[in-house]
């Protein structure tokens, strides 16, 4: 009799337990994600979860563009902003409202940017729709290296004419003026 108690005990204790315990799930990435194979390009990644199809293909790539733009730019000067605006998440009629803008934000600018490899995943949770994008886009590594070239010049642009205007500000005082 005494034993059984004890095992209830546990049991109990191991139920409450398992009941506190978060549920931790790994989260799947398509097999190419985080793959730099191209040796004319550098694939940047990028993934968005949105009600609509293309939102969330259009945020994918804001995000990815985004990643692009901070191989060239050392500062934060990369910014994105997904806004997104849902009014009754489980009513379908409402959930057209659904608004959603995609700002990004770069000192970079880039051509010949190709999308390499995307998957689209739909999952329905209580009638609630959603798409999860994950997208691969490839952008040249010549174009990077074309864009840190000229940050590098307008750079070194800015510290000449800094020293210019320090030079004549110590000519001006060595005339009294």
């Amino acid at each position: 009799m005494k034993t059984e108690k004890w095992l209830i005990i546990i049991v109990v204790a191991l139920l409450t337990l398992a009941a506190c315990s978060s549920s931790r799930v790994k989260m799947d990435f398509p097999k190419w994600w985080e793959l730099q194979n191209d040796k004319d390009n550098i694939c940047t990644y990028g993934m968005a979860t949105k009600a609509s199809q293309t939102l969330s293909i259009e945020a994918a790539r804001a995000n990815a563009l985004a990643e692009a733009s901070r191989y060239v730019e050392t500062q934060v000067r990369s910014m994105l902003k997904n806004y997104e605006e849902e009014a009754g998440v489980t009513n379908p009629q409402v959930l057209a409202l659904t608004q959603n803008v995609v700002k990004v934000v770069s000192e970079a600018k880039f051509s010949g940017i190709l999308t390499g490899q995307m998957e689209v995943f739909k999952e329905t949770i209580a009638r609630d729709v959603r798409y999860t994008t994950y997208i691969q886009m490839k952008v040249p590594k010549v174009e990077i290296s074309k864009n840190l070239i000229e940050n590098i010049r307008n750079e070194e642009a800015l510290y000449n004419q800094f020293k210019a205007s320090q030079a004549f500000m110590e000519l001006e005082k060595e005339f009294g003026n």
